[in-house]
């Protein structure tokens, strides 16, 4: 950017959630950005006509709605192509659709699939994912070029199994290989792309982890700096087979406890079948849950008791976990949260149901809190990081209908949850720069 193009100035209706529940806006807003940072926000008339020792470069989004970049705390990379494939629960699915298409990620598909993974991210507005590769380190490799010329921020990391894993090799090598394998690419990619690229150091689950694996794992986590993620309580049948695979554990959540997983740079997928012990042990330990509520309800999982998590005070957003998750739009996901809590309330009493500000957050301020990033992205705030989503929210009205002088800013948020998706992806931003923008209609 040159010297005269400094300031960038974004208009539109700015719309985000800085706590819980609470929804702010700006119908004709304004952020000033410089060097890919927010340093101003407020109307536009006020911003637009303020005396700078610099000009401001203008795009006039107006007619838009702006929201800070959404975060995808849990998703799959490999598992794309087998969307809404299968109608059974998470054991027999992961060996009858799951394991083959991860199998098939190795070499030039997981190459060539790389690039267009991302691609589909950037058209959903997502400006963060937590992702997993696959068990094969070049196709993880692969993953990385393609997030790092993405532009988006990724953390990411190949997934380590040694019970049960599709590869070849023999049982009792897979720990040493999968470990050293994981150290080599944590060296190579986090902290790549200055900064945006980051890795996660990735056990599938208890299932299908040794002990060995699952202590070698939480070791090179705390050595290294980076993030951990697995999976923890998705399912019945799962919890039963962790407690006869690890009888000494007084619970699921004891044998990542007792394996040194849980710490504040731990993400964990699901969470539903919890305890209030275990519950207790998470918030304690400052792990982080990616709620999945679009992969449980394709799975028949369960529905997670959020009103439990959050007054345990457990950092908390949302995931797509694509493949079970039958896509990687979050405003579906948000759409899930509210509904899933809706049919709790059906046959438990005095469960609160999240609003569309609720659902935001959690996609949005909640999600960047929970990778520890709540002072750099998630909201609107002088200091954060420009990551943003545009919205055409007139593109989701009824025959694509002229916008109403009547309408709120939680009108606009109803519609995106309700109705949103790439077809209203106007462009995204990371840090400032467009890394997205939705092709022009076609004229006839």
């Amino acid at each position: 950017m040159s010297v005269e193009e400094r300031l960038l100035g974004i208009r539109g209706w700015l719309i985000d959630t800085p706590e819980y529940g609470r929804l702010r806006s700006w119908r004709d807003g304004a952020l000033v950005i410089e060097n890919g940072v927010i340093r101003e926000v407020g109307d536009y008339l006020y911003l637009s006509k303020k005396p700078r020792l610099q000009p401001v470069r203008w795009l006039d989004a107006g007619r838009f709605a702006v929201f800070p970049g959404l975060i995808d705390l849990h998703t799959h990379a490999a598992q794309y192509p087998a969307v809404a494939r299968g109608q059974s629960e998470l054991l027999p699915w992961l060996r009858q659709h799951i394991f083959p298409q991860e199998r098939e990620f190795a070499g030039p598909r997981g190459r060539r699939e790389a690039g267009a993974f991302f691609n589909e991210l950037l058209r959903q507005g997502t400006t963060t994912a937590v992702l997993y590769t696959a068990i094969y380190p070049d196709s993880c490799d692969a993953a990385f070029m393609a997030a790092a010329q993405s532009g988006l921020r990724v953390i990411m990391g190949k997934m380590m199994m040694d019970v049960g894993s599709y590869g070849s090799l023999q049982p009792t090598k897979i720990a040493s290989v999968s470990l050293h394998e994981t150290e080599q690419l944590c060296k190579r990619w986090h902290g790549a792309g200055d900064g945006l690229i980051e890795y996660a150091v990735s056990p599938r689950f208890a299932v299908a982890c040794s002990e060995k694996l699952l202590r070698g794992a939480a070791d090179l986590a705390a050595r290294s700096g980076a993030y951990l993620q697995t999976h923890l309580a998705e399912n019945l049948e799962e919890c039963e087979k962790v407690r006869h695979q690890f009888p000494w554990a007084r619970d699921y959540t004891d044998v990542y406890e007792k394996c040194g997983l849980l710490s504040p740079r731990t993400i964990l997928g699901h969470c539903l079948h919890l305890s209030d012990r275990e519950r207790e042990a998470l918030a304690a330990s400052g792990s982080s849950i990616a709620h999945c509520p679009t992969a449980n309800l394709f799975l028949r999982s369960g529905i997670l008791p959020l009103d439990e998590v959050r007054s345990a005070g457990i950092r908390l957003g949302l995931g797509s976990d694509v493949a079970a998750g039958p896509e990687l739009n979050l405003w579906q996901v948000m759409r899930s949260a509210i509904e899933s809590q809706k049919a709790r309330s059906f046959y438990q009493k005095h469960v609160p149901v999240p609003t569309p500000a609720e659902a935001l957050y959690l996609a949005t301020q909640g999600a960047a809190l929970a990778l520890g990033k709540g002072s750099r992205i998630g909201s609107f705030e002088p200091g954060k990081e420009a990551d943003l989503t545009v919205m055409d929210y007139s593109a989701l009205l009824p025959y694509h209908g002229s916008v109403r002088s009547d309408m709120s800013a939680e009108d606009v948020l109803s519609l995106c949850i309700y109705r949103g998706g790439p077809g209203a992806v106007m462009e995204t931003f990371v840090r400032g720069r467009s890394i997205y923008r939705a092709p022009e209609p076609e004229l006839f």
